[in-house]
């Protein structure tokens, strides 16, 4: 679907920096294929917490399986934020999915420091649809009961994975990949009925895992069969005078549907250069880089490639 979006046109505000989330996998692990520093540091975790919050950034995304990205927030702090994190897949022979649950829950308060989280949600949201569905459910409603989680919900990888399990399941939150080229989340109309729905909307991979930001020349040999894709979009950048980040960034930032888009960083010179562009509010019409393709979309199976 072609959608040469007028920037311009959308409502004023929307292109505000308090709708960035900071994802925190770096804290934790050396991550993102354009990653060249590695994990990120405590010392300069702490120092983009701090630039974060002072420009009204107020999410945090992380997850248990982000090596010790949990630990390290809760060594440098998350006052001041609202904490969403993730459960790992649900191990086949689990026998008492509640008690492990409340584990991995519990375990990664104690690593973060804190009481109490803003947002869970199931990195594999497929084993709702298991033997141990309902009882998962069920363990993730009673932690909001509790009071430990006031949401509840899913990171997705594909739209379509919402046709399964919204008849069955109301989420609070839900997760999932946008960016230029992959625009399922609209182009299925599922944007538009989970804001109808009433559900909190994250999206994630705004540069498609750093191949949005990189030099055309640098972009690996893997991805070749897209090359039209990438002269398309580096000819437009060239010819339009903006930087890669602030057009990558612009797109989610233009639809008022979604409440916070993540980002990540590994430096607080990176973090003060996406903080720069999400005030970016261009007048120009962002080019047609929408692919459907499962093996560019979906970091998952790149290795595949």
């Amino acid at each position: 679907m072609d959608r040469r979006l007028n920037l311009a046109q959308t409502p004023e505000g929307y292109h505000c920096v308090n709708r960035l989330a900071l994802g925190t996998v770096q804290f934790g692990l050396p991550y993102g294929i354009a990653n060249q520093t590695g994990q990120v540091s405590r010392s300069e975790a702490k120092a983009m917490l701090q630039l974060a919050l002072a420009n009204g950034i107020d999410t945090l995304d992380t997850a248990i399986a982000y090596g010790d990205s949990e630990a390290c927030l809760g060594e440098v702090g998350t006052q001041g934020f609202k904490v969403v994190t993730k459960l790992p897949a649900l191990p086949e022979d689990c026998g008492e999915v509640k008690k492990w649950v409340n584990q991995q829950v519990s375990t990664s308060l104690s690593h973060l420091g804190v009481t109490k989280i803003y947002g869970l949600l199931l990195h594999q949201s497929e084993q709702l649809l298991g033997s141990n569905g309902a009882a998962l459910y069920q363990a993730l409603q009673a932690l909001k009961e509790k009071g430990q989680v006031q949401k509840v919900g899913v990171s997705i990888y594909s739209p379509t994975e919402l046709d399964a399990l919204i008849p069955h399941y109301r989420f609070d939150l839900v997760q999932a990949p946008f960016n230029l080229v992959d625009q399922r989340l609209y182009s299925t109309g599922w944007l538009q009925r989970l804001k109808d729905a009433d559900v909190e909307i994250h999206t994630r991979s705004a540069f498609l895992q750093g191949l949005l930001l990189m030099n055309q020349a640098d972009v690996p040999v893997k991805f070749t069969a897209w090359d039209d894709l990438w002269q398309t979009w580096h000819r437009w950048i060239a010819a339009h005078d903006i930087s890669a980040v602030q057009a990558s960034l612009a797109f989610p930032l233009s639809f008022p549907a979604i409440d916070r888009v993540i980002l990540g960083a590994d430096s607080v010179s990176q973090l003060t250069q996406i903080i720069s562009a999400a005030q970016w509010s261009p007048n120009i019409d962002l080019p047609n880089l929408q692919c459907d393709h499962e093996n560019l979309i979906n970091p998952a199976n790149w290795n595949q490639l």
